[in-house]
Parts: structure tokens; C-alpha cells; sequence
């Protein structure tokens, strides 16, 4: 099959290179011997990819800090189940799903991979997979940081950082359905983008007084450093900062500050779908890329905004 993949971590995009791989094995997977218990192989309809997942270390060593080089990148996937492995229930040959796959397995960005079936769930045939694998990991990003860890309720405010990108547009719209106060922020170029997203004020980090906001109940931050330190200032005593951006310091006045790592949930993904459906939630995609011209779209000539999808079978 054809895959991308790295062997180079200090190239970054620049060394991902496209191949031939063997695919995974349908017959050995559903044998009672070759079995990897809750697996399934996916043909992979498309394909989303995180730019920053060629500094994880999970890209280039397993669990056992073994190099696991060449790798497969890419998380995110819309496919069709083509083998279930011995005893996997759930999910059946030939069923439209989409989810996240583990981070120390091979990835997405190959015509074929082999994921636990818990973390796929169904995909509705009125939804494109190119939308499926958009929502997968911006959704999951946006409803755990904002539901799980920052538990908005209606009538809330909240503080949405880089509200026009991928992961801040979807926040932005989930958080305004709870019935919450939705502020963006971001570079003055985005502020139409987080608007037209539901925002209800913007913030341009660069012009404006992030301070003057006021007293908020939770931020979502993706940007980290000097900006999550601030942003904790703004949030009213007892509030909370939840962030992706990695460990901080910063602290909100009687309040907490969560950083979290997203994880697969059915359960969710199907919340998220269903939006999509209903006309509730919209994906943010700028590029749709074939496999054969993703290495290209990985290392682009100008700045893309919206999420790079790689539409793998036509």
C-alpha cells in the first residue's frame, strides 16, 4: 500500500517521504493465532494530521521507548472496516466509521491501518469523509477541554484562544450551542473567521488589551506561554484555565488549570456528528490534498488556513 512516512525527526514535514508499505493483514487479524484482540483494518477514505505530532515522542518510539521508525503519521481518519479481528464486536465489514488512532501505532496517511475498534465510531452516510476526518480530533479537542475539564454550563463566559483556527473554530461553536458568553481572540485577520464561527467579541492579541476582558469563567488556550499567563488574570476567582498547550504555571485566583492530552471516545464523536447533521457544528478545512501530493501540502509555499485533510480513495 502507499503510506507516508518519517524517519527523521529534525526534518520535520520536510522529511516525510511517500511509499510502499505492506498492508495489514485482514486474514492473520481475524484468525484465533494472529489475532489482535478489538482490532479492525480501515480503508482510509481521509486522512487529517496534526502539524506539531513530529515532536511527539509517541511518533518515534513505542511504549517501551523502542525506535519505531519508519512511522506512519496521521491520527485522524474517515474510512470503511474491511477485517475485524477474532472476537471484535461492534462495528462490521464494510461500515463507514471515523476516530483517532493510538499515538505509538502507525498512523493514517496510508490507504490502509489497523486501529481498536473502541476507538471508531460510526460514520452516517450523509457525511463526507473528508468532514469526518476534519471533525475527529479538533472536536474531541474542543468538547473534552470545555465539557470534561472546564465543565461549561449555560450562562457561562468563556475566553476562546486562536478562535479562528482549527481546534479554536470548533470550541467556538460548541461552547456558543451550551448557551455560553464566547469571546475569541487571535490575529486581527481572523477576527471575520472567528465571527462568522459564532463569536460574540474578538480580541486581536496583537492591538487589543487581552486585560481588558474582564472576568471570564474559563479560558480555552491553545497557544501556552506568555499568553496563558496572562489569560489567567482574566478569569474570575474560582474560574478555570484549560489548556493544549502543555504544562504552565499559571494560575487563575482560587481556580484550576488543567492541560490535557485528547483522547478516542465513541460517545462523543457521535455527539459531534450528529451536530454536523443538523447543521449545528461545521469542520474548518482549507486544503484537500490526494495521498500522492500530501507531502507537498504538509510543506506548503504560503501560510493555509483551515486544516489540511488527505482524501486517500476517492
Amino acid at each position: 500500500m502507499k503510506a507516508i512516512v518519517v524517519t527523521d525527526q529534525a526534518a520535520g514535514t520536510a522529511g516525510m517521504k511517500l511509499v510502499e508499505r505492506p498492508e495489514p493483514q485482514g486474514a492473520a487479524l481475524a484468525s484465533l493465532s494472529g489475532a489482535n484482540y478489538g482490532d479492525v483494518v480501515v480503508q482510509v477514505h481521509a486522512s487529517g494530521f496534526t502539524w506539531d505530532e513530529l515532536s511527539w515522542p509517541s511518533t518515534w518510539i513505542d511504549r517501551l521507548g523502542r525506535d519505531r521508525t519508519p512511522s506512519i503519521p496521521g491520527h485522524e481518519l474517515a474510512g470503511v472496516v474491511t477485517a475485524l479481528s477474532y472476537g471484535t464486536t461492534g462495528l462490521s465489514v464494510g461500515q463507514r466509521v471515523f476516530g483517532l488512532t493510538d499515538w505509538t501505532r502507525d498512523g493514517t496517511l496510508a490507504e490502509y491501518v489497523a486501529v481498536e475498534a473502541r476507538n471508531l465510531a460510526p460514520l452516517p452516510g450523509d457525511v463526507d469523509f473528508t468532514v469526518g476526518a476534519a471533525l475527529v480530533m479538533p472536536g474531541l479537542t474542543a468538547w473534552q477541554g470545555l465539557f470534561e475539564h472546564g465543565r461549561l454550563r449555560a450562562g457561562q463566559s468563556v475566553l476562546v484562544h486562536g478562535a479562528a483556527g482549527v481546534v479554536g473554530s470548533m470550541a467556538t461553536q460548541l461552547a456558543r450551542e451550551a448557551g455560553a458568553y464566547v469571546i475569541g481572540t487571535g490575529r486581527a485577520a481572523g477576527r471575520q473567521t472567528a465571527l462568522d464561527f459564532g463569536a460574540q467579541e474578538f480580541v486581536d492579541l496583537d492591538n487589543d488589551a487581552l486585560e481588558d476582558v474582564g472576568g471570564v469563567d474559563l479560558v480555552f488556550d491553545v497557544l501556552g506561554g506568555d499568553i496563558a499567563k496572562r489569560s489567567a488574570g482574566v478569569i474570575r476567582a474560582g474560574g478555570t484555565l484549560v489548556t493544549i498547550a502543555g504544562p504552565t504555571e499559571a494560575r487563575p485566583s482560587g481556580g484550576l488549570t488543567i492541560d490535557f492530552v485528547v483522547v478516542p471516545d465513541r460517545a462523543q464523536l457521535s455527539e459531534l456528528v450528529q451536530r454536523v447533521r443538523d447543521g449545528r457544528l461545521r469542520t474548518n478545512i482549507g486544503n484537500v490534498a490526494a495521498l500522492d501530493d500530501a507531502v507537498a501540502a504538509f510543506n506548503p509555499t504560503e501560510r493555509i488556513k483551515g486544516k489540511t485533510i488527505i482524501r486517500v480513495h476517492p
